[in-house]
């Protein structure tokens, strides 16, 4: 898993104002990602901006300790085309 979308209620908004939201891994740098969303969708991408999440480790009910793994997150805005699985079906 290199690139994968986020499908949210707020991502889905942002992706009609051309904001698109991806889960990336967190040791890709910003214009690796630029290239794989590029490559993987042929469009052009105009700027991307990320955000860390921390690896997290916390006890259920039974004491048992778990991990949850870091993550990044991609929001991408275009120059030109769009990325069509962002679009909502049509009723």
């Amino acid at each position: 898993m290199k690139i994968k979308p986020i499908f949210t209620e707020k991502s889905m908004q942002k992706a009609k104002n051309g904001i698109y939201s991806f889960w990336v891994l967190p040791t890709l740098a910003k214009n690796q990602i630029r290239k794989l969303i590029e490559e993987a969708f042929e469009v052009k991408v105009g700027s991307v901006n990320t955000q860390n999440y921390k690896k997290m480790v916390s006890r259920t009910m039974r004491g048992k300790k778990v991990t949850k793994v870091a993550k990044k997150k991609a929001m991408i805005t275009l120059k030109l085309g769009k990325i069509d699985i962002f679009e909502e079906p049509k009723k």
